[in-house]
């Protein structure tokens, strides 16, 4: 069984937590159509196991407290407004200096990288994370070799995404490594995950 732990705070920007959620429980959805087993267990964090309160309002209940968490295969910490308090908070940071170790995969999205950063896991990697926060990262003084213009970038057993939507996208990538790309477009197929927005994004 895959042990993945998403961190929630308040703030979290939601689809940033919510798109690798729905990716990495869709493995099981497309397994258990095969009458196959569960691989993989899903698990939200919190500080202190509480409901959060995410950036549009959205009301969370946690699965579990960082406390109670000593290992993991994944860990992904998403961004949003909150990530700049949760920078301040020793007992997080330190949390996921200690719980990075354990995983084969340490990811994020967004700014969640500005966490990764503060807690000394990105120091002379490569990384990416919303094109606006990139020069908030430098002005804050955290450590990393930014990346524009790239949905996802990998770097050893770390991975980091731009902005909200792009943690799909690297969620979906992590299923195809820890599966096969294979399994990685059947669970893509079966999200329906085939972005043809009406509008181009670039201004």
């Amino acid at each position: 069984m895959i042990d993945i732990g998403i961190l929630i705070f308040d703030d979290v920007e939601e689809l940033d937590f919510v798109g690798p959620w729905e990716v990495w429980n869709m493995v099981n959805t497309v397994l258990r159509a095969r009458e196959e087993r569960d691989a993989v267990r899903v698990r939200l964090i919190s500080e202190n196991g509480e409901q959060i309160k995410a950036v549009k309002n959205m009301r969370v209940l946690a699965d579990v407290a960082i406390a109670d968490v000593s290992a993991l295969d994944i860990i992904c910490v998403p961004g949003g407004q909150g990530v700049r308090p949760l920078i301040q908070r020793p007992p997080v940071i330190e949390w996921i200096e200690t719980i990075a170790p354990t995983c084969k995969w340490v990811t994020s999205v967004c700014t969640g990288v500005f966490a990764l950063s503060k807690a000394g896991l990105t120091t002379e990697k490569r990384i990416t994370t919303h094109w606006a926060a990139f020069e908030e990262f430098k002005r804050l003084g955290l450590e990393g070799i930014l990346v524009p213009n790239i949905r996802y970038v990998r770097d050893g057993h770390l991975v980091s995404s731009a902005g909200v939507s792009a943690g799909i996208d690297m969620a979906l990538w992590l299923v195809g490594e820890m599966f096969s790309p294979q399994f990685a477009r059947d669970v893509q197929r079966a999200m329906e995950y085939d972005p043809a927005p009406p509008y181009a994004g670039d201004v």
